[in-house]
Formats: structure tokens, C-alpha cells, sequence
């Protein structure tokens, strides 16, 4: 049986909070405890996460989880650069993977699983959950497309590749609008700790 993999993203500067964001407290735990935790207890089948601007510190907390970590050292080329290494460190065969916003804590173990359940039931290649109507993460690819991913130009990202492919594409209609929201500031921050106290 092939397997799916989640693929985080940790590996961004978190220039605009001006501290690591993976390591500030959510919820008891870190936030990149957070993000690893939910995706463990979803449909998920192992998890990669790709490291690097901070990596010793956020390893020291995160290397007791079940999860294998590996290092993006171009990192400073942005979102894409990341999402290629995780790719790169997939095994050989694997069905798909759903790649998650290390920033994202917010995201519920029911979206994922939903994603999931329609990647196995519509036999599209690209899924994405949709909230009012807007596309969000985690994003779901085939591994059909991990060459496609390995040639996709820095300046495109992801989003040339759901272009490129648009008949393959699925939206997931999901009712939750933690999709959309990342924490890139400290108001971002401080607003979803409200949420949650």
C-alpha cells in the first residue's frame, strides 16, 4: 500500500513577526507542536518536515515527534525552495502528498481528512480546500507530479503547476475558514490567541 505523506513547511525567516513563529506558545505547546500534532492524529500516513532558518531550535523541540525532518538549505528563496526539498526527501513510491503551512495551527484534523477522502474517491491529481471561495492548505499533489515540482521556476510557485494542470484540479469545499489564516505578525498572533482563550 502506497502511502500519504504530509510535507510541513518550518523553514521561513518569520521576517515579518521578527522572532521564530514556529516556537511561540499555542495552545500549551509550541506552534509548530501544534501543526505536527494535528497532522499525526489526521489520515496522514508519515510526515516529513522541511527545516531552515532556525532548524537547531526548532529540531530540539520537535525531534522527539514521529516525524522526519530535512534541511532546505535555500531556504531564503522562499515557499517553493521548501516544498522541493520535502519532495526530494519523499521515498520512491508514495500515492501523494498534502503539503501544510508550518504557521497554520489553526487548521482542523477534519479538513485534512476530508481532502484525503476526496483525493481517494475522485481520482484528481491536485486538491486544494476551498472556503469562501478562496483556495487555502493544506494542498494535496500526486506524486505523479513530482518531477513537474522539481522544474517549477522560483518566481511561479505552486500555483503555475494548478494552471498548468486545471483539468486535474479538485476544490474541497471545507466550512472553516482556518484554511486561509496563517501567522505572519504579531497582531496575526495575538488575534488567534483570542480565539482561543
Amino acid at each position: 500500500m502506497s502511502e500519504i505523506w504530509g510535507i510541513i513547511l518550518a523553514a521561513g525567516e518569520s521576517k515579518r513577526m521578527g522572532t521564530s513563529k514556529m516556537l511561540l506558545p499555542f495552545k500549551g505547546k509550541t506552534i509548530i507542536e501544534n501543526v505536527i500534532g494535528t497532522v499525526v492524529m489526521s489520515g496522514v500516513d508519515k510526515t516529513i518536515v522541511v527545516l531552515g532558518s532556525g532548524s537547531n531550535e526548532i529540531q530540539q523541540i520537535i525531534g522527539r515527534l514521529p516525524v522526519k525532518c530535512c534541511y532546505n538549505e535555500n531556504y531564503k528563496q522562499g515557499m517553493l525552495s521548501s516544498v522541493k526539498c520535502g519532495f526530494k526527501n519523499l521515498p520512491e513510491r508514495f500515492d501523494a502528498a498534502l503539503i501544510f503551512l508550518g504557521d497554520q495551527p489553526m487548521v482542523e484534523i477534519s479538513v485534512i481528512n476530508n481532502v484525503i477522502d476526496a483525493y481517494r474517491n475522485s481520482g484528481k491529481g491536485i486538491l486544494m480546500p476551498v472556503s469562501l471561495n478562496k483556495r487555502g492548505h493544506p494542498l494535496m499533489i500526486d506524486s505523479k507530479y513530482r518531477n513537474e515540482i522539481e522544474s517549477l521556476d522560483q518566481g511561479e510557485g505552486l500555483r503555475s503547476l494548478a494552471q498548468k494542470f486545471s483539468d486535474d484540479v479538485l476544490e474541497v469545499e471545507v466550512n472553516t475558514s482556518s484554511i486561509l489564516k496563517d501567522i505572519d505578525t504579531m497582531d496575526d498572533y495575538n488575534n488567534e490567541l483570542k480565539q482561543i482563550r
